[in-house]
């Protein structure tokens, strides 16, 4: 029987500009299982490490980033993965970041800010597009959602 386990996490990176909102896209590196694969900020829960805590270490490693907030997404992704018979349960959070410069480590040859619709119509998988949708609608609808989601992380970073 497959197992079910929690042992990544994806995160969509944003900023805030004028009057939008741009969504970062990052392309796996060549020498990566999905090369080429445009993803947002994912990664491994590493032993004794929460999921939020996982998020902000794969955004720092992947991008130099410093979150300025982070919210759990109303959203846990999940696929079947053959190797391994399991079934992983994802979950997602939403990062806004400053706007500076992206410091992209090895693990990807691009980077890309785009628009939401620009980021759903680049992503494959229906699970990351699922979850770029719900962090989309938490940060632009007006309810309550975020308000029970947005975490403080500053003297937890």
């Amino acid at each position: 029987m497959p197992e079910a386990v929690i042992r990544v996490v994806d995160a969509y990176v944003f900023k805030k500009c004028e009057n939008s909102v741009q969504y970062l896209l990052l392309k796996r590196a060549k020498t990566k299982i999905y090369e080429h694969l445009w993803q947002g900020v994912a990664g491994k829960i590493e032993p004794g490490e929460k999921a939020w805590e996982a998020a902000i270490r794969e955004l720092k490693e992947e991008t130099g980033f410093i979150p300025k907030s982070l919210f759990v997404a109303d959203h846990v992704s999940r696929f079947y993965e053959v190797y391994g018979d399991r079934v992983n349960l994802i979950p997602v959070f939403g990062i806004e970041v400053p706007d500076l410069p992206v410091q992209l480590s090895g693990e990807h040859s691009e980077f890309e800010w785009m628009s939401f619709n620009d980021a759903l119509n680049r992503l494959v998988w229906r699970g990351q597009k699922q979850g770029l949708t719900v962090v989309n609608e938490m940060i632009t609808k007006n309810d309550d959602r975020m308000r029970w989601s947005k975490m403080e992380i500053e003297e937890k970073i």
